[in-house]
This record gives C-alpha cells, sequence and structure tokens, in this order.
C-alpha cells in the first residue's frame, strides 16, 4: 500500500490518506496517483473482508 492507513474501531472502518503526497503518473500516464492499495488487501483484523482504494488527481497538461 502507498499513503493508506486504514483502522477497525468498533466495527468502524476509517481510511486515512494524505491528500498532499503524490506518487508520480498512472500507468496511463492520465492521471497522478496520490494514494493506493495496490489491488484488494484485507481488512486489519477482519481477513474475510477486502478493501481496494485508489485516489488520484488529473493530470495537468
Amino acid at each position: 500500500m502507498k499513503n493508506v492507513e486504514m483502522e477497525v474501531i468498533d466495527n468502524i472502518l476509517t481510511i486515512k490518506v494524505d491528500l498532499s503526497r503524490e506518487f508520480g503518473p498512472s500507468s496511463s500516464g492520465k492521471t497522478i496517483i496520490i494514494a493506493t492499495t495496490e489491488g484488494n488487501v484485507s481488512i486489519p483484523n477482519h481477513e474475510d473482508k477486502k478493501v481496494g482504494l485508489n485516489v488520484y488527481r488529473k493530470k495537468q497538461s
């Protein structure tokens, strides 16, 4: 995972992403990646549940 923190408290999943960070262009080059789970990952202490997350912005011309 890049720039993604997950926490479960009382069965509530909270995902934290720093929107000021960037990890370069996506594979298509059309967007800039801000955060990603890089596919589906297990939720902490709930391995039977998965989450997939991508946060990105449009690349400026």
